[in-house]
């Protein structure tokens, strides 16, 4: 329905009504020094035909460049049918499913993808999607709190290679509640070492190990997953879910798998979108389904025998005692999460695996012609899916700058996620990261190889 803003004369009605004199009143418990006052930057309104010339501006910027951007969004291709359905009026204005006799569509439709994200996973159950990958990492956290009732260290530790801006968002959300993180340093190789686990005098809550990680790099989850589990720690896996199509699922990690999995689904069917929105899964083992945040869905059958779906659990503090509730900020990216499971269902096993593997070979060819120019190195050294950092001769960012000029978003300034010396060497600065998709021809490549060696020259 079109927005109808309330009138003077509405607003003072309703003031009168509850016998208030301003709307300020109504806020008077807020103590002043927290009010933000008047915000002064906020730009005049403007005319519905200047917004959208505003906004046509700035989408065409994104024209024409043919992107390597990676950090957790990438530039895969999305069926045309993928949006056509998502964008149909029964998915695009449907929200939260409570009443089940009027939802089973969206309810059918959640079942199906908790079903296709558990069995990619190798895990037990999956919840109806988070609001994105890094407050699924955090919701996560703490369900490995609450559920691992031997260890009460109140730690928990991550390996050095998770994303710098998970393990922020993670930090923001679960450090009022009493635990703590310990991010561990990797290897020269820039993977977590078994070194940097062993010696410690008390042991953590749960080990966070992201596959693969911030840097590309393939870590050793079978033996650090076996170590946790040794020391009485979950594992908590980080995943890109494309990559599940060619790698161990985290469920067959070790002896007896990862406890909790997570991540982002933008890699199924959502575009970059100038950074989201996106939504986050969580998947886990039948034991800890009690602890899982948000809600799932259900199938089951009606008074006549008919198979219906409904909401099965509901562990969020509006269904709940809100000191019972596992979390309040679990939001269901619902409509992504439609465009993800069409995703899935267009692309199957097969068609998945293939896009994985086209993936890692136009990533092979990328990084094997780039590593042949005259002092380009690898930042870290070993095996990667589809995303590898650089060591350069000069500044990445100059670099950068000058292929954006050529129509190529060339990758991502490690300076902009890692500070120089946290890995032990003050290179972040001459560090990139970049990613290759199956979206990328031969011919892109070559021409990137191109333009890269005429900038660095340019830059050097």
């Amino acid at each position: 329905m079109p927005f109808v803003p309330h009138t003077r004369a509405d607003v003072d009605a309703m003031l009168a009504e509850i016998g208030v004199e301003d709307i300020e009143t109504l806020f008077d418990e807020i103590p002043s020094h927290l009010a933000s006052g008047r915000l002064s930057k906020v730009p005049a309104g403007r005319s519905e035909l200047a917004m959208l010339q505003e906004m046509q501006s700035r989408a065409s910027m994104d024209d024409g460049y043919v992107c390597y951007l990676g950090a957790g969004s990438y530039d895969h291709h999305i069926p045309a049918a993928v949006w056509d359905l998502t964008a149909r009026g029964e998915f695009m204005t449907a929200y939260t499913p409570y009443q089940a006799e009027a939802s089973q569509g969206t309810l059918q439709l959640i079942y199906e993808y908790q079903t296709m994200m558990a069995n990619l996973t190798g895990m037990d159950v999956s919840n109806a999607s988070v609001y994105d990958g890094a407050s699924g990492l955090a919701e996560a956290v703490l369900m490995a709190v609450r559920a691992n009732k031997k260890v009460k260290s109140g730690e928990v530790w991550l390996a050095g290679g998770v994303h710098p801006h998970y393990q922020a968002a993670c930090d923001n959300i679960v450090r009022n509640q009493g635990i703590t993180l310990r991010s561990l340093d990797l290897g020269s190789d820039g993977c977590l070492q078994r070194s940097a686990v062993d010696g410690h005098s008390s042991a953590p809550v749960a080990l966070v190990i992201q596959q693969p990680n911030f840097f590309g790099r393939l870590e050793a989850v079978d033996e650090l997953t076996d170590w946790a589990h040794d020391n009485g720690a979950l594992v908590v896996a980080v995943v890109n879910p494309t990559s599940l199509a060619i790698l161990k699922p985290p469920g067959e990690w070790g002896r007896d798998g990862a406890d909790i999995v997570c991540g982002d689904g933008q890699p199924f069917g959502v575009p970059m979108a100038s950074g989201g929105p996106s939504f986050g899964f969580i998947c886990c083992v039948d034991k800890f389904v009690r602890q899982m945040p948000g809600r799932i869905i259900g199938r089951t059958v009606d008074l006549d025998g008919k198979p219906g779906f409904a909401l099965t659990l509901q562990a969020r503090e509006q269904h709940i005692r809100r000191g019972k509730a596992t979390s309040n900020i679990c939001t269901n990216q619902g409509l992504l999460v439609t465009a993800g499971t069409i995703y899935l269902s267009l692309m199957g096993p097969q068609g998945l695996r293939e896009v994985a593997l086209q993936c890692h070979a136009q990533t092979r060819r990328l990084r094997q012609r780039l590593l042949q120019i005259d002092g380009v190195e690898p930042f870290f050294a070993g095996p990667v899916f589809h995303e590898f950092a650089l060591r350069l001769p000069c500044p990445a960012e100059p670099l950068l700058r000058a292929m954006r000029t050529e129509g190529i978003l060339a990758g991502l300034a490690l300076a902009d996620f890692v500070e120089p010396g946290v890995l032990k060497q003050d290179l972040a600065a001459r560090g990139m990261l970049v990613a290759v998709t199956e979206k990328r021809t031969d011919a892109e490549i070559d021409a990137y190889v191109d333009v890269f060696q005429r900038a660095l020259e340019e830059c050097s």
